[in-house]
């Protein structure tokens, strides 16, 4: 195997291509489609048409890595975007609602991102299995909505679930569960493409098994995948076959992301008769969000720039809360003909992201990545909503789960709405130490979740319990050092305090 020096590509891409870079990219591609071929010959006859496709789609990935010169953007070029390419929500939502809601709920599917796994927070499996609320899981929650509009409106939207290799297996497994439900549920595959050796930049895995050695050679390519395997799995055709116009597309641990019927009424009776291809919900950025991807006017087109393509002398420009002032919350909307007609004209362009990785052996890997959003300047007609916060509602963490399980919101129909007691639109900033990390350690360490109405702050660090009917206001934050315990008494009020060592109560 030829193994190339590790800055190759860049110097590959710098400047004007000599003889000398074209043949070395020549050969690297030479190589790459030879590797290819032989995993390929090692697929079983059932799994050769779709690993196929797979191959395919990454071979012209990496045909694209190795032209581009990086992620980088032009940041001349930036501009803010136009003021009507941004419209706020309250605009949309003045027009009201049409007299047959049920027509324009028909052309709907719900779309949810089911591709990651729960191993950021303890959990083997699917993210979209762990408990959230009331013993109900993401999928419960994600289910329970859609049935709820079915039979509120007596419609047929349906729910395609997108999974990845890690995920599918599980995921097929639960949804028996939802055969009584009234909600038709499809599921389809991302593709399995292979992780690469950051050094020769050619594939570790040996064959397309399944097996426990081969498991790290490969990665499901991020949720920009949803365009070829959407198409690829046939689905797309059989949903624009029964006359479904739009997917609304979310990742499944945002549970503010649920079926907005005023931005769908938008988008099929449009005020000007010009129809939207691809909306983006945008909400407005708060100090935890200055790393979210923002939208912006690029050559003439809407463009999601994302933190990892801007040149680091403008890194802090980006987190700009005052110039930026939006970031993508990853609630789409999609004409589903328009993807059909991309997709056919391959005609969707986004940005490579390059993931670097480490596996347990030491072995440095890179995956060739595409974010759903980047994809917003294919498309015709674009548009940026800017949504209310309470449509971004991400559990990623265990600080998140805290409360989503509190009295700050209440459930109804499978959706969280803020609880009327609270007396500010935002959510307390909360932050819960290494000893909470595990969903497991972190359902031992609270008796039951406190009363976080009138909380602004809480952080929490080291080995502390939480006895029941505990309530937090203010701002509370309670450090027990190491080797200390701090178990909080049932019933306590902590308003404006900090526990420290082991349990000594000071006023904030």
């Amino acid at each position: 195997m030829t193994s190339y020096p590790g800055g190759i590509r860049n110097a590959m891409a710098s400047g004007g291509m000599s003889h000398f870079q074209e043949a070395i990219r020549e050969e690297l591609e030479g190589a790459m489609k030879a590797d290819l071929e032989r995993i390929l010959s090692t697929a079983p006859e059932s799994e050769l048409e779709h690993t196929k496709k797979d191959l395919a789609g990454f071979q012209k990935l990496f045909h694209r890595f190795l032209q581009e010169k990086g992620p980088a953007v032009d940041w001349g070029k930036i501009q803010r975007p136009p003021e009507d390419s941004i419209q706020p929500y309250e605009k949309i939502k003045a027009k009201g609602l049409p007299d047959n809601i049920a027509s324009v709920l028909n052309k709907l599917v719900v779309l949810k991102l089911n591709g990651g796994l729960g191993t950021s927070m303890g959990c083997k499996g699917p993210k979209s299995l762990i408990g959230v609320r009331n013993e109900n899981t993401f999928l419960d929650l994600t289910v329970k909505q859609i049935e709820h509009l079915n039979t509120t409106y007596n419609t047929d939207v349906s729910l395609v679930l997108m999974n990845s290799f890690n995920t599918d297996e599980d995921t097929k497994k639960i949804l028996q569960k939802y055969s009584h439900c009234r909600v038709k549920i499809h599921t389809f595959n991302q593709s399995r493409y292979p992780r690469i050796n950051k050094e020769s930049l050619l594939p570790i895995a040996k064959d397309l098994s399944y097996s426990v050695e081969n498991a790290e050679s490969w990665y499901p390519p991020g949720h920009g995948d949803i365009y070829a395997s959407f198409y690829n799995s046939g689905l797309l055709d059989r949903l624009i076959g029964e006359g479904k116009e739009y997917i609304f597309v979310s990742n499944i641990d945002n549970l503010g992301a649920t079926v907005d019927l005023y931005i769908l009424n938008h988008l099929l009776n449009p005020p000007n008769g010009k129809k939207c291809e691809f909306v983006m919900e945008v909400t407005d950025k708060t100090r935890a969000d200055v790393k979210g991807g923002t939208l912006t006017q690029y050559e003439g087109k809407l463009r999601l720039v994302e933190i990892a393509q801007v040149p680091k002398a403008h890194v802090d420009e980006f987190k700009s809360v005052s110039k930026f002032k939006i970031f993508n919350t990853n609630n789409l909307w999609i004409s589903l003909s328009a993807i059909k007609r991309l997709q056919e004209a391959n005609a969707i362009d986004m940005e490579i992201i390059v993931n670097p990785k480490t596996l347990d052996g030491g072995l440095n890997v890179i995956q060739l990545e595409t974010a759903v959003g980047a994809a917003v300047k294919s498309f015709e007609n674009s548009l940026g909503i800017n949504v209310p916060r309470s449509r971004f509602l991400p559990v990623k963490t265990t600080s998140d789960l805290l409360l989503v399980m509190s009295n700050l919101y209440s459930l109804q129909a499978g959706s969280l709405t803020m609880s009327e007691k609270r007396e500010f639109p935002t959510v307390p900033l909360t932050k819960l130490g290494s000893s909470f990390t595990k969903v497991q350690d972190y359902l031992k360490r609270f008796e039951s979740i406190p009363d976080m109405l009138e909380l602004d702050h809480l952080t929490v660090s080291g080995d502390v319990t939480f006895g029941k009917n505990v309530a937090l206001k203010g701002t509370v934050i309670i450090i027990a050092n190491h080797g200390d315990r701090i178990d909080i008494p049932p019933g306590a009020v902590l308003e404006n305090k900090i526990v420290s060592g082991n349990l000594r109560i000071l006023d904030h």
